[in-house]
């Protein structure tokens, strides 16, 4: 028997002493996601074992009742706010085994019910039972957006809310608590980018895509763990300048966008990578692979590509490949 195979078998053992009903899909995951083989692949010592726990870290919704197989609107308080969501669970969704979950949060202007539908991601993660939510921005002076600190809606503190939606989703359905990861285009993706920087302990890794970090905030980003990041970016993009710079998409929020590339070397000095990053591969994704704790930085550019919200198919397998 290989060695991941064994973890496999050990894992599935686990969980049925634990008194679930057998080995699902979703005792797969790790395997699942990691099929690709790429850099930061667990070496087969995991048995999915944390925190002196059996299996994943579940969240408290595992022991409620299996939640609708649907799109829900869901209101959590958060900063004094009542702030929604779109909770979106699909129909693989083991509710007696923790699935992943994910936050897609939308750009500028829009919702989280219309990031549902243009979104990628649950078409892609559908099949796999992963959950996925699409959070509401609060309205600024540009419409729907996020704090992300220099921009782009004052007075509301964006990441509190997304600590508390995750904890809201963990107590009605059942997700790993150390699987949880954010994507987002435009703004939405600057969203990712600043939770990774300040909710490192509740983000695994993130998938920002038409987005930079901003020269105006760049050193607040000191995560308390090494943070996989996976960016899509186009040479092209009208509105995000791939090599950065001076941006006034709010006039009266101007911000300084670092650039695609110098983002992509950034987050590579947070997470202590050494060596050069990779040249772009058939999917132009440049990568370093040297990383502090085994995570992954990587950056796919699309020649010629605008607002491009990132390819799934790319970007969960780096997702999955790390958890907290």
């Amino acid at each position: 028997m290989s060695g991941r195979s064994s973890v496999l078998w050990r894992r599935c053992t686990l969980l049925a002493l634990a008194g679930l009903l057998g080995c699902s899909r979703a005792s797969l995951y790790a395997v699942t996601g990691a099929a690709d083989g790429g850099a930061g692949e667990s070496d087969g010592s995991d048995d999915g074992v944390t925190d002196g726990s059996v299996g994943p870290r579940a969240s408290s919704g595992c022991t409620a009742a299996a939640p609708a197989t649907a799109d829900t609107n869901r209101t959590v308080q958060s900063g004094g706010m009542a702030r929604t969501y779109v909770l979106h669970v699909p129909a693989a969704h083991d509710s007696r085994t923790p699935s992943p979950l994910v936050l897609d949060f939308h750009s500028a202007g829009m919702s989280g019910a219309a990031e549902r539908t243009m979104s990628p991601y649950p078409a892609a993660l559908d099949p796999a039972g992963v959950i996925v939510a699409f959070p509401d921005g609060v309205k600024g002076v540009a419409g729907t957006g996020w704090n992300v600190g220099p921009c782009c809606v004052a007075g509301v503190d964006d990441v509190a809310f997304a600590r508390d939606l995750v904890a809201d989703v963990g107590q009605t359905t059942c997700i790993d608590l150390d699987r949880v990861y954010a994507v987002g285009i435009l703004t939405g993706g600057g969203m990712a980018y600043y939770v990774a920087c300040h909710a490192a302990d509740v983000f695994a890794a993130v998938a920002p895509a038409a987005f930079d970090l901003l020269a105006e905030n760049v050193n607040d980003c000191m995560p308390k763990r090494a943070v996989t990041e996976i960016s899509f970016r186009g040479t092209d993009d009208p509105r995000i300048p791939y090599p950065g710079g001076p941006s006034s998409m709010i006039p009266s929020m101007p911000i300084t966008f670092l650039g695609a590339v110098q983002t992509f070397d950034t987050w590579a000095g947070i997470d202590g990578c050494t060596g050069a990053a990779s040249t772009p591969d058939a999917n132009g994704c440049a990568r370093y692979g040297s990383c502090r704790d085994g995570v992954e930085v990587v950056l796919c550019t699309k020649q010629g590509g605008g607002e491009d919200p990132g390819d799934p198919t790319v970007a969960w397998p780096v997702l999955m490949r790390h958890s907290l």
